[in-house]
């Protein structure tokens, strides 16, 4: 299955945080509301407008234009994609694959965001997502006595970090092999409390802190 073409996007297109995609694109380009007004052929006024809008609902042209200055598509920009898997786009026909060092592994880690935990249990391997942070070299995160994360706790791990960018068809992934331990120390957990910055984005009573120490670091990046 390919991308939708933009011009199908717009037709009743999920228009979301509108504002919020549009500045986190920009900021991941690294191009300033000056340089992006410019590619969009608009003010940069009225691209502030859009960026501090929420409820702003810009034409079917303006989007095209503004998903071309930002290299992506309508589809993408508008939300329509946030119920499918990442890599629906087309793969580059000459990509480049290059391993990536432990120093560059660590900083694509740091320091917090959405992983993959990878643990065993009585039925099998499974994978959960958790928000992590990482601390003095160690990545935590927090979930509930008796869940599946917590059965980490005494074992070997994996942990999987990863970037799809679908409109430049290029990405990383991460992956880190290490030993999970439940933090009993009250005086670690009231530290890790302080010092973490990503918390539990399903919410509750999610009190236990685990930490997985990186004892294997690799990583892989594809580009065109």
């Amino acid at each position: 299955m390919t991308e939708p073409a933009s011009s199908h996007a717009v037709e009743g297109r999920p228009m979301g945080d509108l504002a919020r995609r549009i500045t986190q694109r920009r900021t991941e380009l690294g191009l300033t509301r000056q340089e992006t007004a410019t590619r969009a052929g608009m003010a940069p006024a009225y691209l502030q407008y859009l960026e501090e809008r929420p409820a702003a609902d810009p034409g079917a042209g303006t989007l095209l234009r503004l998903a071309g200055a930002l290299k992506t598509t309508v589809w993408h920009l508008t939300g329509g994609d946030t119920e499918l898997p990442p890599g629906l786009g087309r793969a580059s026909r000459t990509p480049r694959f290059t391993e990536l060092t432990e120093a560059e592994c660590r900083s694509l880690l740091s320091p917090h965001g959405v992983g993959r935990l990878a643990v065993s249990t009585a039925a099998g391997p499974v994978v959960m997502p958790v928000n992590y942070s990482v601390v003095d070299g160690e990545i935590v995160f927090r979930t509930a006595p008796g869940s599946t994360p917590a059965q980490a706790a005494g074992h070997q791990v994996a942990f999987e970090v990863d970037r799809i960018d679908e409109a430049f068809s290029e990405g990383w992934s991460v992956l880190v092999r290490g030993p999970a331990r439940a933090v009993t120390d009250q005086d670690e957990a009231a530290r890790l409390e302080e010092q973490v910055f990503s918390t539990p984005w399903a919410g509750g009573r999610r009190e236990l802190w685990l930490c997985v120490e990186p004892v294997g670091v690799t990583g892989r990046r594809i580009t065109v």
